[in-house]
C-alpha cells in the first residue's frame, strides 16, 4: 500500500497550531497564580484563538481565506502588539520606581 507523506506546509501548521496551544496554556499557568487584572486574560485566550485559526488554515490552505479568518489572525496580532505595549509600559513604571 502506497502512502503519501503529509505535505510539509501540513505539518508546520499542525506544530505552528500546537505551539500557539502550548502559550496559551503556559499564559494560562503562569496568570492563575498571578491573579492579575482580568483583561489580561485576554492574552493567553488569544492564542489560543490564534492557534485554532492555523487549525482553520488547515483546511482552507491559505491563512487570507476565507476573509473572517484573515480578520481572526489580524485580531490576535492586535492583542499581542498591546500587551507588548503594556508590558514595555510597565517594565519602564518599575524602572522608575
Amino acid at each position: 500500500m502506497n502512502q503519501e507523506p503529509f505535505p510539509l506546509h501540513t505539518v508546520y501548521n499542525q506544530f505552528e497550531a500546537a505551539f500557539w496551544f502550548l502559550i496559551a496554556l503556559v499564559l494560562v499557568l503562569f496568570y492563575r497564580r498571578r491573579m492579575p487584572r482580568p483583561w489580561v486574560w485576554l492574552l493567553p485566550l488569544s492564542f489560543a484563538v490564534f492557534g485554532v485559526s492555523d487549525v482553520i488554515e488547515l483546511e482552507t490552505g491559505a491563512w487570507w481565506r476565507p476573509w473572517w479568518l484573515l480578520v481572526m489572525k489580524a485580531a490576535c496580532v492586535l492583542v499581542f502588539l498591546l500587551a507588548l505595549q503594556a508590558h514595555r509600559r510597565q517594565v519602564k513604571a518599575n524602572a522608575r520606581a
